[in-house]
């Protein structure tokens, strides 16, 4: 009982200082913009996919997004950054499954995947989320992420409570949503494995480029 009080009260303190902290000016490092992401990456070449209309653009509240497909060979990889600059004022990341339905999409199924990447600090391992969606016979291989400061977060609630640490720690609530889908292109067994080395070797390629427009 006494530690359920204790995590009730440290929440309430925490909820507190974020809401004395929402007025002041967020001071967001320097960042390049996302429609300077490179168009080649290794093997890979991306072209622009038309903008999303006003009515998506109004629900999804971003203030800056990159939608782009990459081809390698036969391989086709569609990358989504959604950039939010301030999440003070109500207008907080999404999860692509709320998209899914509407779009005729359902999940298949559902787990975590580790990838080793590299970045400005090094090697190491990032766990993304991984679904599998369908719509009538076509399937695809979805693979997302919450970014923020550095942080790479699978968890949407638990990238909602950094949000709020960081707020109160160092005024700031920007964060990127990063998400990289690759269909499957045949009917064959190793179709779904396929859709997904295609996937992760797109994440590598591009990850280790992200630091220079999704500020640490």
């Amino acid at each position: 009982m006494f530690a359920r009080i204790m995590i009730v009260s440290s929440f309430l303190l925490l909820s507190a200082a974020y809401v004395a902290t929402a007025s002041k000016t967020e001071k967001i490092p320097p960042r390049s913009p996302l429609s300077r992401f490179p168009y080649e990456l290794g093997r890979w070449t991306g072209r622009d996919q038309p903008e999303f209309p006003a009515d998506i653009l109004n629900v999804l509240g971003v203030d800056e997004y990159l939608t782009r497909l990459y081809q390698s060979d036969r391989r086709y990889a569609d990358l989504y950054i959604g950039y939010y600059q301030s999440q003070r004022q109500g207008d907080t990341i999404h999860s692509p499954l709320n998209c899914l339905p509407g779009a005729g999409w359902e999940p298949v199924s559902k787990d975590y995947l580790s990838i080793p990447v590299r970045d400005v600090g090094g090697d190491r391992a990032i766990t993304v989320n991984r679904y599998l969606i369908r719509k009538g016979l076509d399937q695809q291989v979805v693979l997302y992420w919450y970014q923020s400061h550095g942080r790479v977060v699978a968890n949407e609630y638990r990238s909602k409570m950094l949000m709020v640490y960081d707020a109160v720690r160092l005024n700031r609530t920007d964060a990127a949503l990063v998400r990289v889908i690759s269909p499957r292109l045949e009917s064959s067994p190793d179709a779904d494995a396929a859709a997904n080395a295609t996937a992760v070797d797109f994440v590598k390629a591009m990850f280790p480029l992200l630091d220079k427009y999704l500020p640490s």
